[in-house]
């Protein structure tokens, strides 16, 4: 019996004619769901790189900069321009060019004589000495009252000011440019000389405003 023969077949013999041969293959479907997956990611991609390009030319190159530095689009620039812009403060007047009236409206004598005396070391003029007048005398509770023309809340009346601290800033409709200080019961003495210094210094010479930021 041939070895081709299969068994129980009664001994006949059969031929394999032909140039083909069963072949054992991998199911087709298989390959296209694996293509059909890759293709997929693949737009999935492109899509994705193109919206991050539209967002930059039409986001703009700068905000995305600030983005990316943790910086926030500058909201003040405006502000900071029109600051810059502002003209510088007038420079106050210098304390021998203002005369200063003293007067105490306290119980307690000989306060008027002794703060003029050390105004008048400190430079300033020194006109009226003396009581105050009824308007106010034992009617303040503060330190103290300045008092002035209207003309001089923008100078005159901050450099004395630098001299007492605490007091308060008056005006009224006087027709001269003389200031009054008033003393209170709550005096006890003029600011320390070298703060009323650096105080008149400061007030003279301002501190420049904050700079506006570069990134902006």
């Amino acid at each position: 019996m041939s070895m081709l023969t299969p068994p129980g077949m009664g001994g006949k013999k059969y031929r394999i004619t032909g140039d083909r041969y069963p072949r054992m293959r991998r199911p087709r479907h298989r390959r296209r769901i694996a293509l059909t997956l890759v293709a997929a990611a693949c737009v999935l991609g492109l899509a994705g790189w193109g919206t991050l390009q539209l967002i930059d030319v039409f986001g703009g190159k700068s905000n995305s900069a600030r983005a990316a530095q943790g910086k926030k689009p500058c909201r003040n620039s405006a502000k900071a321009a029109t600051a810059q812009a502002a003209p510088a403060t007038a420079k106050p007047p210098a304390p021998a060019t203002l005369t200063v009236n003293v007067y105490n409206a306290t119980p307690r004598s000989g306060l008027a004589k002794r703060t003029a005396d050390e105004l008048k070391k400190r430079g300033f003029k020194i006109g009226k000495v003396g009581n105050a007048p009824a308007a106010y005398d034992k009617k303040i509770k503060g330190a103290g009252i300045l008092l002035g023309p209207k003309a001089a809340t923008g100078g005159p009346l901050k450099v004395l000011a630098t001299q007492l601290a605490g007091a308060e800033q008056k005006t009224d409709d006087r027709k001269n440019t003389e200031l009054d200080l008033i003393i209170g019961d709550g005096f006890k003495d003029l600011a320390p000389q070298q703060a009323a210094a650096k105080s008149l210094a400061l007030l003279a010479h301002p501190s420049p405003a904050p700079a506006a930021d570069p990134g902006c």
